[in-house]
């Protein structure tokens, strides 16, 4: 079931920067790369989307059912996928409990979003993926949690980074 994976990986991301400090986590290893909390915000930005995009096309009467995707494929960083300008993080700086809330909030949202809908609706309607293309709704579901395993490689070797330049 997707709840247990994507609750598993959530709990291995805040695991990883449990106890660190809010300036650390605002750091960017390179003017280029997010900083640990950027990629965090992208996680909880991406998650809420996700939902409200689910949500819509469920109330939508007319919605083109689609074929399952090779949404496995999220998890490989072999491919660079540039962020929507919707998803992409600010530069602002945030706190570390302010940023658990958000994630808190975008994953019961999804939550709420999943156990509102049927499964034979999930399987009927589709929503649109800038690499995929047309996805099922009961696909969306568990590409959150693959999209955060791709992110939490991204964060492994973000947080790598910061502890080399700060040592």
């Amino acid at each position: 079931m997707f709840n247990e994976d994507n609750a598993k990986i959530r709990n291995q991301v805040l695991q990883a920067v449990e106890g660190m400090t809010d300036e650390t986590l605002n750091l960017k290893p390179s003017e280029t790369e997010w900083s640990p909390i950027q990629i965090l915000d992208h996680l909880q930005l991406m998650e809420k989307i996700i939902a409200k995009g689910v949500s819509l096309e469920l109330q939508k009467e007319e919605s083109k059912k689609a074929v399952k995707k090779p949404i496995a494929l999220t998890v490989s960083r072999s491919f660079k996928v540039e962020a929507p300008s919707h998803v992409t993080p600010t530069n602002d700086f945030v706190t570390l409990e302010e940023m658990k809330e958000r994630l808190n909030a975008s994953h019961n949202l999804l939550y709420e979003v999943y156990a509102r809908a049927s499964r034979e609706q999930l399987e009927k309607k589709s929503m649109n993926h800038p690499v995929f293309g047309k996805v099922p709704l009961i696909q969306w579901f568990p590409f959150v949690g693959l999209h955060e395993k791709r992110h939490f490689k991204q964060l492994q070797e973000t947080l790598r980074k910061i502890d080399e330049l700060t040592r």
